[in-house]
């Protein structure tokens, strides 16, 4: 029988979670001698003292609560229990004064990746088919459809045919304040590596977000080869256009004009490239208390080696990391670094203030059950992704990484499929999503690596989890050794070499847009 088992992540917490398989029954004795006088969930907290009415409840070496009521040694801690903390004032914040620990560099990784004009690289060849307003989505599908069964065969070399389809572009207040985040955004998912430049628009015809301002000349360089003058004419198809007269003069029009696209990237082939090319989002999805003691720190070990190997990696979800916003720009590499967090996170907070909510709706019912009692919990757990390296910049919503290295923090809801969308418009060419109550979440235009945070979950998800950080609680393998064999992982799936569950299911959420301007 398995005995009872705690994990304690600091000597000064005074709760722990309860580290069973289907948790512990009231009047489990652990080996230090406390008692359970209640029974506790696999996960949630187990108060390892007394804690007095008005006490701090400690996990992290942080306060996650203030306790509602004597809570007596051997209790279940859970939210009921809890009065959540006051946010940080960001207004007194330590500013760039952690450097990073010295790590040497990481020298000799590679993968076969597709070299793009622009310089970047892409870790899959695929058409994307950019669509202007969501009343085109249906055509654009029907049309990739035909195009995967027609003319893929064709080209084997051209992975897969992306309708990148959204919920934007009419009946929404285009010139207003922030409204030009969904646009940039959009405007970046077509420029992300694993397109290649090869571009090709679906417009309605009457939609407010008309082809070139969705696209204006000169958005394109990746498409200009050294033999070019200047950049072609965006390939448009136009459905109000006299000449579609029926349906499927629609559809034959877009897949007649995937032609030159698919040719040329099947032109394309894969080469050896260093570790270093790889733009990596990190996120965490369904997350529970284990998130925190397993996946997330196998990740942050992973993203050390990543930032070691010269790699750009980004973490996200401001509500995620508010509650921790001093580890940030503690760590930022200069001041300015340190003030532009600042400026995202007020941001994000007035944002909240205008829908009359507040960081704590983050925390979710299967968050709750998975046992995070609140948002700063949560955020302690979240934050570990990042590593320990320096924050190099902040990627504002929409905004691309560009061709700059190291760790950032790009500025993004905690929705899962919002943060997806707008790190993948900032350009990365892979993803790591951590993962404790279990998603199929995936990603159309990007490899998802899902990571689990418990050996249950990843045992009854087997053909859906990637890699199973569980063995760490379950004391069989390290937090490095994960790390190390998540970066492995990560580089044969950059490779082609292995396709993730996502990619064998073909399980794509769609694009979410994160529009903050109001709609007409």
């Amino acid at each position: 029988m398995d005995s009872p088992r705690w994990i304690r992540l600091h000597d000064r917490d005074n709760v722990a979670i309860v580290a069973n398989d289907g948790g512990l029954e009231a009047g489990a004795a652990f080996a230090g001698g406390v008692v359970l006088r209640e029974r506790v969930p696999q996960g949630h907290k187990v108060s390892l003292e007394a804690i007095p009415e008005g006490g701090e409840v400690r996990r992290y070496d942080v306060v996650i609560g203030y306790a509602l009521k004597d809570i007596p040694a051997g209790s279940w801690v859970h939210e009921r229990l809890l009065r959540m903390p006051a946010a940080a004032d960001l207004r007194s914040l330590p500013i760039a004064n952690r450097p990073a620990p010295h790590a040497e560099p990481l020298q000799g990784y590679t993968f076969q990746g597709f070299r793009n004009a622009d310089g970047s690289v892409g870790t899959r060849n695929l058409l994307a088919i950019t669509q202007t307003v969501q009343c085109v989505a249906g055509v654009a599908r029907f049309a990739a459809e035909r195009i995967r069964h027609e003319l893929l065969p064709r080209y084997p070399n051209v992975d897969g045919v992306v309708p990148l389809e959204h919920g934007y572009g009419c009946g929404v207040a285009i010139d207003a304040p922030d409204a030009e985040i969904p646009i940039r955004t959009l405007r970046n998912i077509t420029l992300n590596p694993n397109f290649g430049g090869e571009v090709m628009v679906v417009s309605l015809g009457c939609e407010k977000l008309q082809p070139e301002r969705l696209i204006p000349p000169g958005t394109f360089p990746v498409a200009i080869s050294v033999e070019m003058k200047e950049e072609p004419a965006l390939d448009v198809i136009v459905l109000q256009d006299e000449k579609h007269t029926s349906f499927m003069s629609m559809i034959d029009s877009v897949v007649q004009g995937a032609i030159p696209h698919l040719e040329k990237l099947n032109a394309r082939q894969r080469e050896t490239v260093p570790a270093s090319e790889l733009v990596v989002g990190v996120q965490c999805g369904g997350s529970d208390a284990f998130s925190g003691v397993t996946a997330n720190p196998a990740v942050g070990y992973c993203t050390d080696l990543l930032v070691r190997a010269g790699a750009t990696v980004m973490f996200s979800e401001v509500t995620e990391v508010r509650d921790a916003v001093d580890q940030l720009t503690s760590r930022a590499v200069n001041a300015d670094v340190a003030r532009d967090i600042v400026k995202e996170m007020a941001w994000y907070d007035d944002y909240l203030t205008r829908g009359s909510v507040d960081r704590s709706a983050n925390t979710t019912p299967g968050n709750k059950k998975g046992g995070l009692s609140n948002i700063v919990e949560k955020a302690m757990g979240s934050i570990v992704k990042s590593g320990s390296a320096s924050i190099a910049g902040v990627i504002k919503p929409g905004e691309r990484v560009g061709g700059r290295r190291g760790l950032f923090f790009a500025a993004t809801p905690a929705s899962d499929f919002i943060c997806g969308t707008l790190q993948t418009a900032a350009g990365m060419n892979l993803h790591v999503f951590t993962t404790g109550r279990g998603t199929p979440y995936g990603l159309a235009e990007v490899p998802v690596i899902k990571v689990a945070t418990r050996t249950e979950l990843a045992k009854r998800w087997h053909d859906l989890i990637d890699l199973n950080a569980g063995t760490i609680a379950d004391g069989t393998k390290t937090v490095e050794e994960v790390g190390w064999e998540l970066f492995r992982l990560m580089l044969d799936v950059a490779s082609g070499r292995r396709q993730t569950w996502a990619e064998h299911w073909k399980l794509h959420n769609a694009l979410v847009l994160f529009n903050p301007a109001p709609v007409t």
